[in-house]
């Protein structure tokens, strides 16, 4: 009996699970109103995917990472480390060399995280049903192709390396299809339906939204030392500075319809 309630206990866990399968998931992302819908398939303009695999550092690359005292997150600095090569040799006792880098922002550390879901707006539909008897059916029209770009809300040294930083935390933290920029392309449409009654004038507002990102970026100086046969990062001069982003969210817009009665 209790061999055929344990059976039973297994079977209803599965199938909620295969009901609810990305409730956990969901549970760590930024909830999206219903005002905001996909667009990807509608839209006219193609924008760039966004889904580029993350720099995987070199064998040698991780060992500096790692014996780091400072967090190095910057991918181009990574990059740059990559394509370091130093030989090691039998003879190198005494040897010592220090090369140095460049100051380079090395990491970002997020504060704070929150939606902006008008963010800009790009459209307005709009239809006048004062003289009209019957209710009309309104939907929404992309009439021009609309760019909107993010951007850092201050000027700071190697600003693309301080965006594209901030740009991966805010993915890893929303699960947002974020991107510097995003397009919405001309014509791009949506069966969605708003009724506008007789007697009254109908707006259908459309937005791209955004990601508001405020937190800190860490800048150092970068030496690459070479002691023996030993190689190792040193970070110097370290200084955080305040910083804050607006983050489009790709392939997103959000609607607000309003209504307004004309008394006859």
């Amino acid at each position: 009996m209790k061999k055929h309630t344990a059976v039973l206990i297994c079977l209803i866990l599965l199938s909620l699970a295969a009901i609810f399968p990305t409730m956990a998931a969901e549970k760590t992302k930024l909830p999206v109103p219903q005002s905001v819908m996909n667009i990807t398939k509608e839209n006219t303009y193609h924008n760039r995917s966004g889904d580029s695999p993350e720099l995987q550092p070199s064998e040698l690359t991780q060992k500096l990472l790692d014996n780091s005292k400072v967090s190095i997150e910057n991918s181009e600095l990574i990059k740059l480390l990559n394509e370091t090569s130093v030989n090691s040799t039998p003879f190198a006792l005494g040897y010592r060399a220090i090369v140095y880098l460049g100051e380079w922002p090395l990491n970002y550390q997020s504060a704070e995280t929150a939606p902006n879901w008008k963010f800009q707006k790009i459209n307005t539909n709009y239809f006048d049903n004062r003289g009209g008897d019957q209710l009309y059916k309104m939907h929404y029209v992309q009439e021009q192709q609309a760019a909107v770009k993010g951007g850092l809300t201050a000027k700071v040294p190697r600003a693309e390396s301080v965006q594209n930083m901030i740009l991966s935390q805010a993915v890893k933290k929303t699960g947002l299809p974020l991107e510097n920029d995003a397009t919405v392309g001309a014509g791009t449409k949506l069966d969605q339906l708003y009724h506008v009654p007789p007697s009254s004038l109908g707006y259908l507002y459309a937005y791209v939204p955004a990601i508001h990102e405020k937190g800190k970026v860490t800048y150092g100086e970068v030496y690459l030392m070479l002691k023996g046969n030993k190689k190792f990062l040193v970070v110097k001069n370290v200084a955080s500075q305040e910083i804050g982003a607006w983050i489009p969210l790709k392939n997103h817009v959000s609607f607000e319809f309003l209504q307004s009665k004309v008394p006859r």
